[in-house]
């Protein structure tokens, strides 16, 4: 079984377009893979944060993937993993500065801190982030990693600095990772059909994957279908998300039905409404229960975790023991 590395930064709630476009992934992929996941609570550092903030929305991202079925041996926090630093610092040492300034997610994140205050201070953390990104795919030789084509340029410069150090060094070490494309819905505000969903843009523009069932069929209720700027005979952004998450959530007869009625000229869209209410209240239900269960024993479900962290850490040393073997330097006895 090949190995798979994918991780999620811990941002507080997590939404459905995360886990439409990730984390159900995520729990198929253990079937077929030797599976490596991991809360990257070093990555939320690079943009603003309060530390206690911080390691609340880790222990609970951590909650919330084991609630969606994720398995606990299959996750660490990264931060319990210093050598991921330490591998960093390495590779650091064979990135090229001129691949980092042509990240897009510097430019993206650099932007929106600028958004809101034009003198904003923009960390060396958040710029070379991709590196420290690099080291948690490598660490653990990960042959492929699940993306979305927005990410691809990041693994681009994983494989780049895997080569690079192979190279520089002479031995083929490090495993070039390929990306693992899946077919992942791309979920939109239910607010503003016309942007991502995000919770950066605010509550309203995301579904939070744990919410009571209440709040999300209030806010099916209230999205927006058609601004009124969509060209003749074609579907509006705003239904076609609907329609995007009752397909995600598996409800095919409903998607089918619901679909000839579109193309007739027959829908209502209080119908098509209620119907992604309910598939999200179905498909949501279980994980709460879930999360209920787990949050009523956090002392085992964290010595678990952490346990599991401790197991991954030794993969790590095993690496770095071996890297500072080929980049000259000493090792402890």
């Amino acid at each position: 079984m090949k190995n798979v590395l994918s991780a999620i930064q811990p941002t507080g709630d997590i939404h459905i377009g995360n886990y439409f476009g990730a984390v159900q992934n995520w729990v198929r992929l253990q079937q077929d893979y030797h599976c490596t996941y991991g809360v990257v609570d070093y990555h939320s550092m690079t943009m603003p944060y309060k530390a206690d903030q911080l390691r609340e929305n880790t222990w609970k991202m951590v909650f919330y993937l084991l609630a969606c079925g994720v398995k606990p041996e299959n996750l660490f926090i990264q931060s319990l993993i210093p050598e991921h630093v330490e591998l960093c610092w390495v590779l650091n040492c064979v990135a090229s500065y001129g691949e980092l300034t042509r990240m897009t997610q510097f430019k993206d994140k650099t932007e929106q801190l600028h958004e809101s205050d034009k003198d904003a201070f923009v960390s060396v953390g958040l710029f070379d982030y991709p590196v420290l990104q690099a080291a948690d795919i490598l660490m653990y030789h990960a042959h492929f990693v699940p993306v979305g084509k927005d990410q691809e340029q990041h693994l681009e410069l994983s494989r780049n600095i895997a080569h690079r150090f192979n190279f520089q060094f002479g031995k083929e070490y490090f495993v070039h990772p390929e990306p693992l494309f899946t077919a992942t819905p791309k979920i939109l505000s239910p607010a503003d059909p016309n942007r991502k969903m995000s919770k950066s843009l605010g509550e309203k523009h995301y579904i939070n994957l744990f919410a009571e069932p209440e709040r999300i069929r209030k806010q099916i209720k209230s999205a927006v279908t058609d601004t009124g700027d969509t060209p003749a005979g074609e579907m509006s952004a705003g239904v076609s998300n609907l329609f995007e998450i009752i397909q995600a959530c598996g409800k095919k007869e409903a998607y089918d039905a619901l679909m000839e009625d579109y193309k007739n000229g027959s829908l209502k869209y209080s119908s098509l409404k209620e119907t992604v209410a309910e598939a999200l209240v179905e498909l949501i239900t279980p994980l709460r229960t879930k999360l209920d269960e787990l949050n009523a024993d956090k002392r085992a479900v964290k010595a678990q975790i952490q346990d599991s962290s401790a197991q991954f850490r030794k993969k790590a040393q095993q690496t770095v023991r071996e890297v500072r073997e080929i980049v000259g330097l000493p090792n402890l006895k």
